[in-house]
């Protein structure tokens, strides 16, 4: 029995062993796959991360498109309501053609006669206004030294289309004359006119077949006719700084500026008396006789450049790089206002900026090249009770 006992415990003893050799590699597989486990935990909050950051990377991408989205359902109704519009209009417009078969060519032209003439008036009603927006530049042509000006006649016919160029900003008696804008791209010139007198600044203006300017060394202002090549007035403006004392930004003996609009002809200058500051005078276009005169608080130095829109003053504070209209001052109202009109000044350094009223559009000479830029007004229909 204690024989066979023995070799029971002996068997026992060789399947412990063999059970327990299994259960420790057991163990060490256990801890293997613990090990594994925990790195896949790791791994998935890696991943669940890196997924994350994925899906919040494309969510920042998408964001953008909301309001995107937003515009496109409003341009939807828009382009409903337009549909509309035009389903309207093709009603009317075969009104129209219906009713046109009724009238005989004469009839027809008559009335087309009187409504132009009630467009006209409409037009006369929508005159003045008040600066919103100035867009552009449009590049007309690269020509001359980096200061100078050119212009058009806001009073001319349709057909007179004029321009006039003068370059440099003293030491300079030579207007060149070209019959188009076309013509001056090309440069054939139509006609050269030798002044009496040098000019000083840029800040000409070509107003009913005349051209105004300031002579060099002076404050005197001269009225030139290019019909008779003579000088047909001449006037000091009373107490007006000349010859660098109180310029623009940009210097140049730009000490007056003469400049015309809606309602007639300007000179924008500084004096002592108003310490400086701008001063706006109206004058008489045949006397140069200054009509009235209005003290504004912007001083000169600090100006950029200014041009005049329905007796409006608008005045830059630059007239280099980030140049914006900063100030305006009414005429009408004798108030004033700091305002935030931007304008992309293209080539760095604006030395002449003029109102045509006739073009509706900025004449500037921008570091030898001649630009137009164009504005936006909002407009104030008259009455007629407006005096």
């Amino acid at each position: 029995q204690v024989q066979n006992m023995s070799q029971s415990i002996e068997v026992l003893n060789l399947r412990t062993q063999r059970d327990f050799q299994y259960v420790l590699k057991m163990e060490t597989q256990m801890k293997g796959l613990k090990a594994k486990f925990r790195q896949i935990e790791d791994d998935r909050k890696t991943l669940m991360t890196k997924h994350f950051q994925d899906l919040k990377e494309k969510m920042d991408e998408l964001l953008p498109l909301i309001p995107v989205l937003e515009q496109y359902k409003t341009d939807a109704k828009l382009i409903t309501q337009f549909k509309e519009e035009i389903r309207n209009l093709s009603t009317v417009l075969t009104g129209i053609q219906e009713e046109i078969g009724a009238f005989d060519y004469e009839e027809l032209h008559q009335r087309v006669l009187s409504l132009e003439t009630r467009l006209r008036d409409c037009m006369k009603k929508l005159t003045c206004g008040k600066l919103m927006k100035i867009t552009g530049p449009i590049t007309v042509k690269i020509s001359g030294t980096r200061f100078g000006a050119w212009m058009t006649d806001p009073l001319a016919s349709e057909k007179n289309n004029r321009v006039w160029y003068m370059d440099s900003y003293t030491n300079n008696k030579i207007v060149r004359e070209y019959k188009s804008i076309a013509d001056f791209v090309s440069g054939a010139e139509s006609r050269t006119y030798n002044l009496p007198f040098k000019w000083a600044g840029t800040n000409h203006v070509v107003y009913n077949g005349s051209l105004y300017f300031n002579k060099y060394q002076s404050n005197i202002i001269i009225k030139y006719s290019f019909d008779t090549g003579r000088v047909l007035a001449q006037r000091s403006l009373e107490y007006a700084g000349f010859h660098n004392v109180y310029p623009y930004t940009w210097g140049g003996f730009s000490d007056i500026d003469l400049m015309a609009d809606e309602i007639g002809l300007w000179a924008v200058y500084a004096t002592n008396q108003n310490a400086g500051n701008i001063v706006i005078s109206q004058l008489n276009q045949d006397t140069l006789e200054v009509l009235k005169s209005w003290s504004t608080g912007y001083p000169k130095r600090s100006a950029g450049e200014s041009f005049m829109i329905c007796g409006t003053l608008y005045v830059t504070n630059s007239h280099l790089t980030g140049a914006k209209v900063y100030y305006s001052y009414s005429t009408k109202t004798s108030t004033y206002e700091y305002t935030d009109i931007p304008f992309h000044n293209q080539y760095f350094h604006i030395s002449m900026l003029d109102y045509n009223a006739r073009d509706r559009a900025l004449y500037a000479w921008n570091n030898g090249h001649q630009v137009l830029f164009n504005v936006t007004l909002f407009h104030v229909i008259k009455t007629e009770d407006d005096t």
